[in-house]
């Protein structure tokens, strides 16, 4: 492990202030992720910042607009939260699907938000890595990559996200809320993540010195009918293969007034979907699927008529 300086942050602009002296310096909270990228060497920080002393960025507030979840609020709180469990199920079964019971238990919203990619490749320091070391190469688009990103990937790196949040979040439109010396700022979950280009090190827009205060997401009827569906290996503590999570608008009618779906384990980083705001209903579907039926079988009842006929 790379030695480095512990500094135990008391308040979170006065660890911004740390990181933006620069030097090397990063975040830790629960300590999840980053513990394991110390003690593999994958992470070689000079300063770490210790978040978890730092006091009122933990809370999680439902209001009639909005649902705030301050970014030191643990998965496992969110996750049985009965607001976000009734208004916003999918936000919950995501933090559900991700990880195990003990992770949950330690690991924030902004560290998740924040992981680092589950590349076998970046997380082996005997292997090529632009993410890790810039201008290495990339081993993984030669090598072993059923669990890599077909969208959003470039020559230089095709590693997927791995949160499972960050893809409910960014398909509710939620809002990112940043710490700095000076003003935060607000950054749509959408806009967080960065594709990897030509510089796949620079994963987020976030600045030095700038750290997640919290998560704000719309209370929108979208939000309250909405699911996480996640396909893995393995049942728990594994990562997705693809991931759903699906949001609709439906009128008393059964009519869907507006679709939003993001995706995970497919893209470099949390993949929204175009939206879709056409309505359609379980009749217009059964329509379509009628038609497809009759076009399918049309060739089959000409020849069976030509058949007939001779």
């Amino acid at each position: 492990m790379h030695p480095f300086t512990y500094v135990r942050a008391h308040e979170l602009k006065a660890a911004a202030a740390l990181a933006a002296e620069g030097g090397g310096t990063e975040f830790i909270a629960g300590g999840t992720d980053m513990l394991q990228l110390l003690k593999e060497d994958v992470r070689r920080p000079e300063r770490l910042v210790d978040l978890s002393a730092v006091s009122g960025f933990d809370a999680i507030e439902a209001g009639p607009d909005m649902l705030r979840l301050g970014a030191l609020a643990k998965m496992s709180d969110v996750a049985a939260h009965p607001d976000v469990n009734g208004s916003y199920p999918v936000i919950a079964q995501a933090l559900l699907a991700s990880a195990s019971p003990q992770v949950r238990n330690m690991a924030t919203i902004g560290g998740n938000l924040m992981q680092r990619t589950r590349c076998p490749y970046f997380r082996d320091t005997a292997m090529p890595c632009n993410r890790r070391v810039p201008g290495s190469g990339c081993a993984a688009i030669a090598g072993e990559n059923r669990l890599h990103a077909v969208l959003g990937g470039s020559e230089h790196c095709v590693a997927t996200h791995a949160s499972d949040l960050a893809v409910a979040l960014v398909a509710l439109d939620a809002v990112v809320v940043t710490q700095a010396v000076g003003d935060g700022r607000r950054i749509r979950l959408a806009d967080l993540h960065l594709l990897p280009g030509a510089t796949p090190e620079r994963e987020t827009v976030l600045e030095p010195g700038e750290v997640i205060a919290a998560v704000e997401v719309p209370a929108t009827r979208v939000a309250g009918r909405s699911l996480y569906r996640k396909v893995r290996d393995r049942a728990s503590f594994e990562f997705a293969l693809a991931a759903a999570a699906v949001a609709l608008d439906i009128d008393d009618r059964g009519v869907v007034r507006e679709a939003r779906i993001a995706l995970g384990g497919v893209g470099t980083k949390p993949w929204r979907v175009p939206r879709r705001s056409r309505r359609w209903s379980a009749r217009d579907r059964n329509r379509r699927h009628s038609a497809r039926q009759h076009r399918a079988l049309s060739p089959a009842r000409g020849r069976s008529r030509r058949t007939a006929s001779r």
